[in-house]
């Protein structure tokens, strides 16, 4: 049999796999900067949980697992032979690979709630499963890093969570802008309009907008209902401004009189508020196109999108109020921001990023020329290891330009030579494989010499 890989998955070898934690520990550096605490969900939920929490759309994507044992035992032959999957699936599958982080999050602080702090701030790094085409960008499993406060309708929350994507990645070297929009104002410009039953599917069409031009849209918003004109007063709406107070009057002076528009300007002026306190609104731009396409988003939506890279979005989130109410727990609303670290990794990698991530944590390699010199170099290693030193000792008696020729490929900086001559005077001798520069080194030094 010839092995192969899951169409939409991936291995990650060790060089890659230091740049992937590269990206990861930077991301869970700025979330514990901010007070938020690690959480960790099962891979598989219940079916029930993750059904029509994503929408139509999203529901198809989820991969299901098929019931343990005889599976088909307990379905119904008319449902089988029909071959209604949609219908079979509930005789044949109760559980399903999360499709996201939230929803996870969500049944966690219901089934929890009595041993939760409020505002509930927790961060989560964990891979995550959607039946989707696999493209540049988009994959079948894919890591998700995930912050989010559960418990606050405060808008500083959304200001913190900009604030951390804009540290993120600063860090990261990659230029972003951030994207963002209200679902309030979205529904108040389908009120407008006179499409509010139409709401779903006026979503899923804006949507499209990064895909496809206006124009070619133009079609669709006329089967629900908008006429030329009002298509075109729509793509007056449907452009991006600067994150400034003048942007919001004028969508208020727009939607001027509908109750929605209202409060989710006023929403947005209250992230501007605590935004200018950090002098990083330049970056960040009003786009009443952006949806997302999740139903569960009821107020703030971001979206994140590298500069310099076709790419597409490699964060996002939102406010969602009512989550945690379809598992027992309403009133209690919640924000977050999620993110796509395999997005990410490409567009670094793109950009030339990881040139100064190291491609192994060992500090130096122990060579030697017989099993005297390895013997001492296994000794030593343990007392430098003691000393929380990464180092490694080439486990055969080979010659040295092997042994240095492994050091190089694995990426380790600096080979050390114990001969005779080394052991009886003390004076180790070292080359720096990047630097070419050699020398000798006292044993007792050699602590201090590769921290």
């Amino acid at each position: 049999m010839k092995p192969s890989l899951v169409k939409g998955t991936r291995d990650f070898g060790p060089a890659v796999m230091q740049r992937r934690k590269h990206i990861f520990n930077t991301i869970e550096t700025v979330f514990k900067k901010y007070g938020f605490m690690p959480l960790e969900t099962p891979a598989m939920e219940q079916l029930e949980t993750l059904t029509g929490k994503y929408g139509d759309e999203g529901d198809k994507l989820l991969f299901k697992i098929l019931n343990s044992g005889d599976f088909a035992a307990n379905a119904n032959d008319e449902i089988w032979q029909s071959k209604a999957s949609n219908k079979l699936t509930s005789h044949i599958s109760e559980k399903g690979l999360r499709y996201d982080l939230t929803v996870p999050l969500a049944r966690y602080v219901a089934m929890n709630r009595n041993e939760i702090t409020f505002p509930f701030k927790r961060y989560q790094m964990q891979p995550v499963w959607r039946a989707d085409r696999p493209q540049r960008g988009r994959y079948r499993e894919f890591w998700q890093c995930d912050a989010d406060i559960i418990g606050s309708d405060s808008l500083m929350n959304e200001a913190d969570l900009l604030c951390i994507a804009a540290e993120v990645f600063e860090k990261l070297g990659v230029g972003i802008s951030i994207h963002l929009n209200n679902r309030k104002i979205l529904e108040a410009i389908a009120s407008k309009f006179e499409i509010e039953a139409k709401f779903n599917q006026f979503v899923i069409i804006i949507d499209k907008l990064d895909k496809v031009g206006f124009e070619t849209l133009i079609p669709e918003f006329e089967a629900l209902g908008l006429s030329q004109s009002n298509c075109f007063e729509l793509e007056g709406f449907l452009t991006k401004m600067p994150f400034s107070m003048n942007s919001i009057y004028l969508i208020q002076d727009k939607l001027n009189g509908i109750d929605k528009s209202e409060k989710g300007c006023l929403e947005l002026s209250d992230i501007f508020n605590f935004i200018e306190h950090t002098g990083g609104s330049n970056f960040i731009k009003i786009d009443l196109s952006l949806a997302r396409g999740l139903e569960y988003y009821t107020g703030t939506i971001i979206e994140i999108k590298a500069n310099d890279i076709k790419m597409g979005s490699i964060s996002g989130g939102g406010r969602y109020d009512n989550l945690t109410g379809v598992f027992g727990l309403p009133g209690v609303s919640g924000v977050g921001i999620s993110f796509g670290i395999d997005r990410i990794y490409d567009v670094m990698e793109e950009l030339n990023l990881f040139t100064n991530v190291a491609q192994t944590e060992v500090k130096a390699m122990l060579c030697h020329l017989d099993e005297n010199g390895r013997n001492f170099n296994y000794a030593l290693a343990n007392e430098l290891r003691k000393e929380g030193i990464s180092i490694e000792v080439f486990p055969d008696i080979k010659k040295l330009p092997k042994q240095f020729e492994y050091a190089e490929k694995k990426g380790i900086p600096i080979v050390i030579i114990t001969g005779d001559d080394e052991i009886s005077s003390g004076k180790l001798s070292y080359k720096n494989l990047i630097t070419k520069e050699q020398g000798k080194i006292g044993r007792n030094e050699l602590g201090g010499f590769l921290k």
